[in-house]
């Protein structure tokens, strides 16, 4: 069995997903926020896709991390690294809940989870999938430094915006820096 690291960020804790996260998920997939990852899901559902996330670190070796407020203790989304079956290659994925939008958190644990990918894993490269609607998530891909690589049709989600990461070299050579 893999253990999952947790990752703290200046104002977060990124940690396994956990049974306690059932009740937040619901939340999400209940709300209109959900609709750029799939859409809305039923409480059994979400139980599912609970156990999917827990299951990509035991089949992969990374996974996603539930993002947590440090000042509140309050579970604030799902955010990190994701290759299903049927994804074009290894992606930095983020979903904030409700009222945690807006404050920073997605590039914060983004870039925490791209670091763990390229320093820890030894990833050359990532990519983030973005519905063409979400303004949100394509502005977070930016603030990175990603750049428009093409798109991706999936079969369920549609079509959906490749944003390619700045490789680990890039970034060493202070690529970042016209990004900060």
């Amino acid at each position: 069995m893999i253990q999952v690291p947790t990752i703290e960020t200046q104002r977060l804790v990124m940690r396994m997903p956990e049974l306690s996260d059932f009740e937040p998920l619901c939340a999400f997939y209940a709300s209109k926020r959900a609709e750029f990852v799939g859409g809305q899901m039923e409480p059994e559902q979400v139980w599912r896709h609970l156990a999917l996330e827990i299951g990509h670190w035991q089949m992969l070796g990374y996974g996603r991390w539930t993002l947590v407020e440090k000042e509140t203790g309050k579970a604030g989304g799902i955010i990190g690294l994701w290759n299903p079956e049927g994804w074009p290659e290894p992606e930095i994925g983020w979903d904030l809940f409700e009222g945690f939008g807006g404050k920073g958190y997605a590039t914060e644990a983004a870039t925490a989870a791209r670091t763990y990918a390229y320093e820890t894993l030894g990833w050359k490269t990532a990519i983030s999938l973005v519905d063409p609607s979400n303004h949100a998530s394509r502005a977070v891909a930016q603030r990175m430094g990603a750049s428009r690589d093409g798109d991706f049709t999936h079969v369920r989600m549609g079509t959906l915006e490749i944003w390619r990461h700045m490789s680990p070299d890039d970034l060493a050579s202070g690529g970042m820096e016209g990004y900060a």
